[in-house]
């Protein structure tokens, strides 16, 4: 029982204010780091109907831009290069797989010149990346 008619028990609602900002601080701070996540090569990707393929734990992708020029996981190699690279890979962790990227411009021999390169090196698994279609 409370004297004088007023009951000066707890209070029992938690205050939400500090947690809404500490939310949004961090809701700005992945908008703003997504985008840098996602950088890579600018690739127009051909679109296809295709089942997505399930990814390995350090994927090897070679991609062609649309000046056929050659990267590596991001940095640029020649095509003689790539396969020495690709084979002293292959040796340390045999049966990798290689994802393909090629511009959708490139000429079909550039991109078959490329996968002659992963297949001489010893890589027998080549996935072919595509976009979906819209």
């Amino acid at each position: 029982m409370a004297f004088g008619g007023r009951d000066n028990g707890s209070i029992s609602q938690i205050n939400v204010t500090p947690l809404v900002d500490v939310m949004l601080v961090l809701l700005v701070i992945f908008m703003v780091t997504a985008p840098i996540l996602q950088q890579g090569l600018p690739v127009d990707l051909p679109r296809t109907k295709a089942v997505h393929l399930p990814a390995e734990d350090k994927q090897l992708v070679v991609a062609v831009t649309k000046t056929s020029e050659v990267y590596l996981n991001g940095h640029p190699v020649s095509l003689d290069d790539l396969g020495e690279k690709l084979r002293a890979i292959n040796m340390e962790a045999p049966g990798r797989q290689v994802f393909l990227r090629a511009d959708r411009a490139v000429p079909y021999g550039e991109v078959v010149k490329v996968m002659a390169a992963v297949k001489e090196a010893g890589i027998e698994r080549l996935g072919m990346v595509t976009e979906p279609p819209e």
